[in-house]
């Protein structure tokens, strides 16, 4: 069994349904590739997986260390190459953490589990990927 179905609705429109839970997300084009720009673009999926995995990664060393990013927020960009074929040439991933105290060593640890997600060693070398930790305290 496959885990994600999908099908086109149409006017630039897809539906992609996770199967195991049947959540439903929806992509169009973004306007300069002729879509309505209405939902999220197949390579906005791309950078918020790889801001998902590198959270996720994050947030399983910090589990099992016992400390709490609950509260995490991030702001994420992603700009297209404007030469060769449309292709994704830079992610910018900004974590704002919690404002907790964590030690120096804990948060040397918890950005380097952040690069250790698998979207990130998925991607190619040329998408660049830049990963800021601001940190309250």
């Amino acid at each position: 069994m496959s885990n994600i179905s999908a099908t086109y609705l149409g006017n630039l429109q897809m539906e992609l349904v996770h199967n195991l839970s049947g959540t439903k997300i929806y992509t169009t084009p973004t306007p300069d590739h002729g879509g309505s720009g209405q939902s999220f673009s197949p390579t906005d999926l791309c950078a918020a997986a790889l801001c998902s995995c590198a959270m996720s990664m994050l947030a399983t060393y910090a589990e099992n260390h016992g400390l709490d990013v609950t509260g995490t927020t991030m702001e994420i960009s992603k700009s297209m190459t404007t030469e060769g074929p449309s292709r994704i040439g830079k992610i910018e991933i900004v974590f704002n953490m919690p404002d907790r105290q964590f030690s120096s060593k804990d948060k040397t640890v918890m950005e380097r589990a952040a690069n250790t997600c698998g979207v990130h060693h998925s991607l190619h070398p040329d998408v660049e990927q830049v990963f800021t930790f601001k940190w309250s305290s």
